[in-house]
């Protein structure tokens, strides 16, 4: 498959203030080893929206295929990132797109 095509992941987490910080060093671990121990991560950004009452975390994760991702839900990083999910107020549904 062209990257150019690629499988994308939005998912997105209202993180109270006083747990912002830990999450996002979970978050940023989740992240690093995606993208440096997965073939299949393309990219895997995390961006913060401070504007709203709660701040909002915003994953965009681009993966070769559905595959990539599905392999990526077995990692052992992923499931140390899921215990920060304790830090997290709301988890909003998480999208699938594909790139075009």
């Amino acid at each position: 498959m062209n990257s150019s095509h690629a499988f994308v992941v939005i998912a997105e987490f209202e993180v109270s203030a006083a747990n912002l910080e830990a999450f996002l060093a979970a978050a940023h671990e989740d992240a690093t080893r995606s993208v440096a121990d997965e073939p299949g991560c393309l990219q895997f950004d995390i961006h913060l929206q401070q504007d709203t009452e709660i701040p909002h975390v915003v994953f965009y994760e681009a993966y070769r295929s559905r595959d990539d991702f599905d392999t990526h839900l077995e990692t052992p990083h992923l499931a140390a990132f899921r215990e920060s999910l304790s830090l997290v107020e709301r988890e909003l549904p998480v999208r699938f797109l594909t790139r075009q």
